[in-house]
């Protein structure tokens, strides 16, 4: 009998499995007790679960936590990440180590709070936020069957799990999410409920009563329910996912604690430490005799040698790795580097060409689809998508085909009107690899989706947020349309890009560097109404990579520097020639992305702001415009929600007009001499 027989008829073992599951139970007590911190109840209660997962399904490897055809394991209930630091330990991982365990939720350690990407391997997301998990999930499943229909399945075949706990399912995300999944029919998508009946407050049954297994078998998923505490049963469900041609949902029948002798099954267990007592209790419920975070080594082998068995699956795939053609291996790894390919430099070169030596006015959400038309062929691994407003946002390029659940080798996603599950499915998608995704809706939408914009900006993903409608001069939808807090609020936001072009140039530059910046997400904000070309002489440098820039100099000393972003550098244009007419030496400077005119040196930033009176011009709100400004400097903006009328009458009653900036920069100047 060979070692992996011995190990699988191991894994087969009843009392093997119930002590391999205790053994997580062991270690999350122990690390929450010593943190006097943390969510042990949910680890407690998942234990079996997650024991027969990975030990009888998972594909992974600790050795090389990140190869590309490794199953995704995402723990969308990311209170009870002890479970996944437990598995960590368990199964070999290098870093996390005892130590790391004892520093549970301590500064610099490699067991946080909630599972954080990027700071530690094997964890493939960070989660917390409820529901979020999921639908990045989903656009992990997502990421797999297109990598599929691209390089085939010898490269690309592996199966996303996600744990779910009662608060996922309750956030609306999780409607966005499933219905998506469902949709296209994401069958390598499996989903683990941990279903213990209790929130925090208490029992589910004080605030939900829906039939969880009914919603999501509407939403095309197919649907089991087992003991959570039964290894054999928990099997069988997995089994029968596996070739199931729908996603899967597998509701576990939990006690939240399980072993805990007086707060099992109580939201006493959910998020805080046993204590001595319960501990104690649990550990002679449980059989457990070892002292705090040492594991038995019987356990500890049968635990390591899940880990040796689930390198064979890598082994294998690397066999088939050397098999494919140079082409197909160049052609993979290029999708999987995420590089920007030379062709793009060139599409785009051409563009600020073509735009400035000849461009008409036209909205930059146009200038935005034209572009696309030659980046989708400039960058083979671009997929994009919209918020069902395709035709609005302008976001399908014309050699773009749609992704569907016959068909995934398209590049065009319809997520739907689901924003926030977009851009979470987004995140997921370059979480996953192998493509540089975006995704489009309006700006004042962006609301919808802002936790997840966040979670991606804290993840460092790269995930372009195209936003179109960007102010007031979309026009007659309104104040419930018009965004004028919006830039501010996504400016707040930190290690999210924002950018707002002036005209077609200024647009290509911005697609340019959202493209190239591989740890950010960005916006690009985008007007409904033509903007002129306010660059007319071509240059090749990208000038908004500074954030900011003088467009329109004058000679000797200023007297009045004028700043604006988007649709308002023409008005400003304008402006600063009529001021030069009256005497009066007005500089342009053009803002397309204030984060990016943050990191420039003080030194360039104070050439580029002068000293003379400021005046911000921005169809928004004055927040965060003042990192520009000084108190005794003007601003042209928004004061108040919009309105409902054409965008030029609009315009002039809200006094975002070149009459509003002139008398605005006389009246500083004014002041100015009398100081």
């Amino acid at each position: 009998m060979n070692m992996l027989t011995k190990v699988q008829q191991g894994m087969n073992d009843s009392n093997m499995v119930r002590d391999m599951a205790n053994a997580i139970r062991a270690l999350a007590m122990d690390a929450v007790e010593k943190a006097n911190s943390g969510h042990p109840g949910m680890p407690m209660g998942m234990a079996d679960v997650a024991t027969v997962l990975f030990s009888r399904f998972l594909k992974f490897d600790p050795a090389d936590p990140a190869w590309p055809d490794r199953d995704r394991f995402v723990l969308s209930a990311g209170h009870g990440s002890m479970l996944l630091y437990a598995l960590l330990h368990l199964l070999g991982y290098p870093e996390m180590t005892r130590e790391e365990l004892q520093r549970f939720r301590q500064l610099g350690s490699k067991t946080p709070g909630h599972p954080e990407y990027g700071h530690t391997l094997g964890v493939e997301t960070t989660t917390g936020p409820l529901g979020q998990g999921l639908a990045m999930a989903v656009g992990m499943a997502l990421a797999e069957r297109m990598m599929a229909a691209r390089h085939g399945a010898e490269l690309v075949d592996h199966r996303t799990y996600v744990i779910v706990g009662d608060g996922c399912l309750m956030e609306g995300i999780s409607h966005e999410a499933i219905a998506l999944a469902g949709h296209l029919r994401l069958s390598k998508l499996i989903a683990l409920w941990d279903d213990n009946g209790i929130t925090i407050d208490g029992a589910i049954s004080l605030a939900d009563s829906v039939d969880q297994l009914a919603r999501f078998q509407a939403a095309g998923w197919n649907v089991a329910s087992v003991d959570g505490h039964d290894p054999e049963a928990i099997a069988a469900a997995l089994e029968q996912a596996q070739t199931s041609d729908h996603p899967t949902l597998i509701a576990c029948k939990t006690v939240i604690g399980f072993g805990a002798p007086t707060k099992a099954g109580t939201a006493g267990v959910h998020g805080a430490a046993l204590g001595a007592k319960e501990i104690e209790g649990a550990r002679e419920k449980l059989g457990w005799t070892a002292a705090p975070f040492e594991i038995p080594e019987p356990i500890a082998t049968a635990w390591h040698k899940v880990g040796e068995k689930a390198a064979v699956s890598h082994a294998a795939w690397r066999e088939r790795w050397a098999a494919v053609s140079t082409e197909r291996k160049t052609h993979f790894e290029a999708d999987l580097s995420g590089a920007v390919t030379p062709a793009v430099d060139a599409a785009i070169e051409a563009f600020k060409k073509a735009a400035s030596e000849g461009g008409a006015a036209q909205a930059s959400r146009t200038s935005s689809q034209k572009l696309l038309d030659v980046l989708a062929k400039a960058q083979n691994n671009l997929v994009g998508g919209s918020a069902d407003l395709t035709h609005s946002n302008l976001t399908k390029a014309v050699e773009m085909q749609s992704v569907t659940a016959a068909d995934f080798s398209g590049r065009y996603i319809h997520f739907g009107i689901r924003e926030f599950g977009m851009t979470a499915a987004l995140n997921g998608i370059a979480l996953h690899g192998g493509f540089i995704p975006y995704g489009g809706t309006f700006l004042v939408f962006s609301d919808y989706a802002r936790p997840a914009i966040r979670l991606g900006a804290l993840m460092g993903q790269r995930a372009i947020h195209v936003y179109t409608h960007d102010s007031i001069g979309l026009g007659e939808d309104g104040p419930t349309h018009q965004p004028v807090e919006h830039f501010a609020a996504l400016r707040v936001i930190p290690n999210l890009y924002v950018f707002r072009p002036a005209d077609a140039v200024e647009t290509a530059e911005a697609w340019e560097l959202a493209l190239k910046m591989k740890t950010a997400p960005s916006a690009l904000c985008l007007s409904r109404q033509n903007l002129p070309i306010v660059r007319r002489t071509h240059l090749a440098e990208n000038l908004s990579a500074k954030g900011a820039y003088v467009l329109r100099d004058v000679e000797g000393v200023r007297d009045v520097t004028l700043l604006a972003t988007g649709s308002e550098v023409g008005l400003v244009v304008e402006a600063a020639e009529r001021l030069a007419a009256a005497g009066i030496k007005a500089a342009v400077v053009s803002v397309p992305c204030f984060e990016l005119f943050a990191e420039q040196s003080a030194a360039y930033r104070a050439q580029v702001l002068g000293e003379a009176p400021r005046i911000g011009v921005e169809a928004g709100l004055r927040q965060g415009f003042d990192s520009l400004l000084r108190p005794q400097d003007g601003f042209i903006g928004m004061t108040s929600f919009g309105a409902s009328a054409p965008a030029g009458e609009l315009y002039r009653t809200f006094g975002i007009t070149t009459d509003a900036i002139v008398a605005e920069a006389q009246a500083r100047l004014q002041f100015t001499k009398l100081q």
